[in-house]
Parts: structure tokens; sequence; C-alpha cells
């Protein structure tokens, strides 16, 4: 057994410190005692480091209809309209929240009046001006606000460095195997295994693209939500669709840094080696093209000129304008000894963000009751087969809100378990073999960007899957004898994820946005979600 056995006990469980996460926190804080779990430092998250902004229509010129057309065309055909409505219409208000609390969206320069309104920026497939930002560094700004805002509440308690390892459900104590009613979690800082006790339990943990060898995001994005709701028995969908930005820093030392869609929107071009404009040749949006699309021509001409980088070029816009519209890339680059204002930034594509994930609701609801899920971990339909871009932080923040309102009104219905079963690890020891989880970690993240990567083959996939499936046996042996740690849980869930992301991709027949099959290079006439049961692997694959 578990020597510790330590057991916590809350109304709400939040697993994840993003925008979504602590959104939701502070929306159902007055109604009861809320943990949030951080798995790493309390701001490390995608939410800190995305750039850009947040899209909303506050321009009377623009439309919400316009915001729904723009979102549908980039979905390439399968976006689930009512969704794309239901966010869209209700973005003004959810942001405005954001404001309210105290988020410092920045304002037009050139509005003098009493009350000016909030700057707003333009980026890739988007028809009109409606990004809202704070600088260049929208994510921190927001991220700041909340977790100040969650710091000062009295009902919100933060575990932090703390890993979600799986959800427990009532079956395990003689109850409904369709219910969660509390979740393992590793105390990273006293190494050992814990549990929570909740009436709800939300999963904000973000995307999975640590599982490629290149990626904008922190070392936290080991899509572990969708992991653990699958292994409970949640449904998963479109996982073949993982956006790769167009334009991370090609540079020795400055791994993950991603330079934000905003520069393409206040006029930068996308050059090759000698100086020339490639865009114009693959669309007629040029750089202002869906990121997909633009992304695949960066490739095109890396793999057709055998270069290892192409270039951002906004050096023939006035230095001022450059340094106070991005001002954080700015700095990062001087200090790299790049002067943006003067030449070229060397770029390329990186795995940025996963479209799909958990199937949820308008209200956040999984397949499980009583769990919640929220942010890039999951499956709206919002974004279709390409993510328009600065709709993930709206996301975040308008299914917080659904999510919120729907907890609130069955607060009063839903009850705490009396206890949880303990951890058992009377059975497993200390592992002396940790260079087994880096050999396996490190091979799978290469053969993923080789296979389930940007451009894709039938044969790459079967490659990655039989690849996976080896690392799957050798991970479940591992697990079984050794007690956990950080690196375990992310490599086991990150296998997982990987299996689905292969599995959702062999099973679309079609190119079509983010995936994109020399096999099948056409669209086909009819298409949908690529959706994937829980009680479909559970015969087939004895280590689910």
């Amino acid at each position: 057994m578990n020597a510790n056995n330590t057991e916590h006990e809350c109304d709400v469980l939040v697993i994840g410190s993003g925008a979504a996460g602590l959104s939701l926190a502070l929306r159902v804080a007055a109604h009861g005692k809320v943990i949030v779990l951080s798995k790493g430092p309390k701001c490390e998250g995608s939410t800190y480091y995305a750039q850009g902004g947040i899209a909303a229509v506050f321009d009377e010129n623009d439309s919400i209809e316009s915001h729904v057309e723009d979102t549908l065309i980039a979905g390439a055909g399968i976006c689930e309209e009512d969704t794309v409505n239901f966010i869209a219409k209700n973005s003004k208000e959810c942001v405005q929240w954001l404001i309210d609390g105290g988020v410092p969206f920045d304002f037009d320069e050139n509005d003098k009046s009493d009350h000016p309104k909030h700057h707003l920026t333009r980026e890739g497939g988007h028809s009109h001006r409606r990004i809202l930002h704070a600088a260049d560094a929208t994510g921190m700004a927001m991220q700041t606000s909340l977790q100040d805002n969650v710091d000062r509440h009295p009902n919100i308690h933060f575990l932090e460095r703390y890993n979600a390892l799986d959800l427990i459900t009532e079956d395990k104590i003689g109850g409904d195997p369709k219910k969660v009613v509390g979740a393992y979690i590793w105390n990273r800082n006293q190494e050992h295994v814990e549990s929570v006790r909740a009436k709800f339990i939300i999963l904000a943990t973000g995307g999975a693209s640590k599982v490629y060898q290149y990626t904008s995001n922190p070392d936290v994005s080991s899509g572990d939500g969708i992991a653990i709701a699958w292994r409970a028995g949640c449904r998963v969908a479109n996982l073949e669709f993982n956006q790769f930005h167009p334009t991370c820093l090609f540079h020795p030392e400055a791994r993950n840094f991603l330079l934000t869609e905003a520069l393409r929107g206040e006029g930068a071009y996308l050059k090759r080696p000698d100086g020339t404009r490639f865009m114009p040749d693959f669309d007629d949006r040029s750089e202002l093209a869906p990121r997909d699309i633009v992304a695949r021509a960066i490739d095109f001409e890396m793999k057709r000129l055998g270069a290892d980088c192409m270039y951002l070029d906004i050096s023939h816009k006035p230095a001022d304008f450059i340094e106070k519209h991005f001002p954080t890339i700015y700095m990062r680059l001087k200090d790299l000894g790049i002067d943006m204002t003067k030449e070229s930034i060397p770029i390329v594509p990186a795995a940025h963000y996963t479209c799909g994930g958990v199937i949820v609701n308008q209200q956040g609801q999984t397949d499980l009751k009583n769990l919640y899920a929220i942010g890039e971990v999951t499956y709206t339909g919002l974004h279709g087969a390409n993510r328009l871009a600065s709709n993930s932080l709206l996301e975040c923040v308008v299914y917080a809100w659904s999510a919120a309102n729907d907890i609130i009104a069955n607060f009063d219905k839903a009850t705490l378990v009396d206890s949880l079963p303990y951890w058992d690890e009377s059975q497993v020891s200390n592992s002396d073999e940790e260079v087994i989880l880096q050999h396996n970690w490190h091979e799978l993240r290469l053969f993923m960007w080789d296979y389930m990567g940007i451009v894709r083959t039938d044969k790459r996939l079967e490659r990655a899957l039989r690849r996976i499936q080896l690392l799957q046996q050798e991970t479940h042996e591992y697990y079984s004898h050794f007690r956990v740690s950080n690196n375990l849980l992310e490599l086991r869930n990150l296998l997982q994820v990987a299996e689905l992301m292969v599995r959702c991709a062999m099973a679309r027949k079609e190119s079509r946005g983010l995936h994109y099959t020399l096999d099948y290079p056409n669209k086909l006439e009819n298409s949908g979600p690529t959706i994937l049961e829980p009680e479909t692997f559970r015969t087939s694959n004895p280590l689910f």
C-alpha cells in the first residue's frame, strides 16, 4: 500500500492551471471549495506563452456571421456549425469578463476619446481585425491577471507540482463505471501518490504537442488529459489534426520560441533564402492564408531547396512600429543577435496545437458523469480540420463559462463519496533505469515527426503504429514494476495519445486541413469527425 495515503477533498477539482482552468475556478469558487492542480509552476502552460491574442467581435464593421464564416472556412468543411455559432455569439461577453477582471488588452492609440476602443489586429484566415491583444504577450497578460485573481480567492487552493495520474470511477467502490468520484495524483515534491475526492472534476490540461520532436509548446504539453480520459472510458475525436505553426524561430539557443502570426497580420513577408517571396505562388491570400497552407508551403520550399529554414521579414516596416507592437519578440531576437528591424528572421514550422481531443457537449460535459473538459484537451467541433488563429484562447474562456454554469446548476445534486481506494505500490520498487524512459521518449518524438508530421502516407503511419505498440509494451512493463515518476507518467500518456493520433489518421482516407496524405491527396465529398470509441480497443489492446 501507499504509506502516505494522503487524501484531499473538494467540491471541484480543476486539473490544469491555464486560461481554461483558472477561468472556471474563478467562476465556481463562490459555491464551494476548489482545488487547482498544476503540473509545474502555476504559470507554466501554453496560455502563458501565447503571443497573438484572442478573437472576438468588438468592431462595429465586423459581425458574428463573419467570424463564424472565417472559422468554418479555416476548418475545411468539418466544423460543428452549432458550436462555432455558440462560441462566436458568446465571445464578446466572455472577453469582456476578462477585461473586467483586469486583463490589460491594448487600446487604440489613435482613439483620443474619453472611452478609447481596444486595438484590434488581424491574423491569417480572418477577414476583419478582431484580435484583442496585449502587445505580443497576450497569454502572459491573461495568465498573470487570472492568476492574481485566483491567488486572492479564499475558496481556491493550489496543489503545485502535482501530476494527474488517473481518474477514479465509482465502480472502484461498487458503483457506476460511468461516473467519476476522484483522481489519483502524484506529488512531485515528495514523490508519492495521493488522491482527491471531488464532486466535479474538470480536465483543463491543454494539448499534446510534446509528442513531436519540434514544438512551440512548453514541456508540460504531454496529452495527459486526453490519455486519462480515454483510459477512464471517454471518446476522442479528430486527433489526426495537429496544427503546425508556420513560424517558429530556427536558432540553436532558442528552443520552442514562437513568432506570432500577428507579424504576418501586420505585413511581414515569408521569403526564401535568396530573399524572394513564395506564398503568392501557393495561395491568393499569401502570408495571410490559414496555417495549414502556410506550414505546408514552408515545408515544401525547404525540401525543394534543401534548405534548413525559410525567413520571415518585417524589416520594411518602421523600426519604432516594430519595437512598439512586438517588444517581447524584438528583445528576445536582439539578445540572440538578430535585429528584426533590419534583417529577416530564420523560421521553421513546429507542432503547435492539438485540434482534436476529448468529446464534450456545449456545457463541457464528457461521456462520464461529473467529468468536464475544457480548452485544448477537448474536441468541441470549433476547429474542424484546422484552427483559426486566436480562436483557442476564446474557446477556453467560453467553455469555462458554459461548464461553470452547468456545474453551478448541478452543485446541490452532487455528493462526495466517503472514501477512495488507496493507491497500492507495495509490489513496486524504485527504478535505477530511467535511461530507458529517456531513450523511448526521444524515439517516440522523432518518429512521430517523421511519420505523423506535416505530410503523411499509409506506410509511414503503419510504421509509426508498430513502433508505438513496441514502446507501449516496454513502458507497460516498466510501469508495472517501478514507482511512478514524471518522465514515466508523461511517456505513458504520450504513447497513448500518439496511438490515438495515428489511428485517427489511418481512418481518414482523404487530405483535409491539417491532415495531408500523399496516398489520398483529395477531399472526400462527404466527411465528418473521426471518432474513436474506447470499448473498441478494450478487447484488441491488452495494454488498455
